[in-house]
């Protein structure tokens, strides 16, 4: 088992990458705009996975950043659902 879960860390990771370049791409050209869930969702995951890549290829900076990346996106997360609600309670 462990030798498939090894084998699979850099593609795994390297999907995680693309996500992200994707998140920033949209971003910086208008087609998504940083209050999109899509946009947190697709920097989550990318994180996520590169973080699961990580595990297999220890980076300690790479760790670092990932981690802040994973915060960051769920509070962005939290910040839509928290103003979908107060939209939901006033509509």
């Amino acid at each position: 088992m462990h030798g498939i879960l090894y084998k699979i860390a850099d593609p795994v990771g390297l999907i995680g990458v693309v996500l992200l370049l994707i998140a920033y791409l949209f971003l910086s050209t208008g087609r998504w705009i940083s209050d999109s869930m899509v946009y947190q969702l697709y920097n989550l995951l990318g994180a996520v996975m590169i973080l699961y890549s990580l595990c297999f290829h220890w980076n300690l900076s790479s760790f670092v950043i990932e981690i802040a990346w994973v915060a960051i996106s769920l509070i962005g997360i939290a910040r839509i659902k928290s103003k979908n609600t107060v939209e939901q309670e006033k509509g």
